[in-house]
């Protein structure tokens, strides 16, 4: 192992090995919640943000100065890639992210590219190297990030967030065939621009498929779904970091999830912790998952809250705290600090490293 993975929690924690107190970090940590973040969005868009290694790797660590994290994650998006692909992204305020020209046809599958990370993604490969050269002295690692394949065909298929994936599912039932080509550049753009994150100085990797389990039942997940994610998480074993396997929605076939890959599985607030080992195995680290939304109670019931996340996990090797989803843009910056601090705190113990 490397020094890094000696001292860092996270690193250990990815590992099953003993940390002396449970590691945090939280999704959408560098956000709108923050008075730095909301200042730089007065002069910045979302994609001038993103675009710029600077200004991303000082978003990342805007909320590694402020709290203890044991993580920082680069600050990005995951629909960002489907530019270089073709398709035309933007960001609206209050609306989200929105593609402009999005998949309709069969054709326009084929007209997409898989362009290198390296021509499409330097900035934030740039970015990473930056935070990396800035947080390596504390020992704290930098996870890099990217969608799952059906994450990113949905919103390419839908152009915006969706409640039925109606556009995304006719495609996918009609169309079996391309689907497969769809999700198979998705596979090729995402494990390649993973491993290159990897390469910059990411000490971990995140894939998010954040739609697959809202939209679809077991048998669909694992036609349509489960051989792409397979194949994208047995080619991030090159990365030779720690990979989390993230999912929303997805307890009623959590084992499915699993079997996909992942050194971690990082599960969402809908399921108790306890439950989620019991259908995945003990063996693999689980981070979570802390309703994000507990964040905006009092710190008495929010406490109440990590008690009670921190009972399920029950001391097991391998829990990373973590919040079931992003933080809202509402949280109270000051609820923050005290989480961030009282995981810490209740789970200290005496092993060391």
């Amino acid at each position: 192992m490397t020094n890094s993975e000696l001292t860092s929690r996270l690193l250990r924690a990815c590992r099953r090995l003993p940390v002396d107190a449970t590691p945090i970090w939280l999704m959408r940590q560098a956000g709108r919640y923050m008075a730095e973040y909301r200042a730089l969005r007065e002069k910045y868009s979302m994609l001038d943000l993103i675009q710029s290694p600077e200004l991303a790797a000082e978003v990342t660590l805007q909320p590694m100065k402020a709290f203890d994290l044991d993580a920082a994650i680069i600050f990005s998006d995951i629909l960002v890639p489907l530019i270089g692909m073709g398709l035309k992204l933007d960001f609206h305020p209050g609306q989200g992210p929105v593609i402009h020209n999005p998949i309709k046809t069969t054709y326009e599958i084929d007209l997409l590219g898989t362009p290198p990370a390296e021509e499409t993604m330097a900035p934030t490969l740039e970015g990473i190297r930056l935070a990396t050269a800035e947080l390596t002295p504390r020992a704290i690692p930098v996870i890099g990030f990217a969608g799952a394949p059906f994450t990113l065909a949905s919103y390419a298929i839908e152009g915006c967030g969706s409640k039925d994936y109606a556009k995304t599912k006719a495609l996918m039932y009609r169309e079996p065939a391309a689907w497969k080509r769809l999700m198979e550049k998705l596979v090729t753009v995402q494990a390649d621009y993973l491993l290159k994150q990897a390469q910059s100085g990411a000490a971990a990797l995140q894939v998010f498929d954040s739609w697959a389990g809202l939209a679809l039942g077991q048998e669909a997940y694992r036609r349509y779904v489960a051989p792409y994610n397979t194949v994208l998480f047995d080619q991030l074993n090159q990365a030779g970091v720690p990979v989390i396997n993230f999912s929303t929605g997805t307890f009623s076939y959590l084992e499915d999830v699993a079997a996909c890959g992942g050194d971690v599985i990082g599960v969402d607030f809908r399921m108790p912790l306890g439950a989620a080992w019991q259908k995945i195995g003990l063996e693999f680290p689980i981070q979570g998952n802390l309703d994000p939304m507990a964040l905006l109670a009092d710190w008495r019931d929010l406490k109440y809250q990590v008690d009670r996340v921190l009972e399920e996990a029950d001391g097991r090797p391998g829990h990373i705290f973590n919040v079931g989803h992003g933080l809202h843009q509402s949280t109270p910056v000051e609820n923050v600090r005290r989480l961030v601090d009282y995981v810490h705190e209740q789970s200290s113990h005496s092993d060391t490293f």
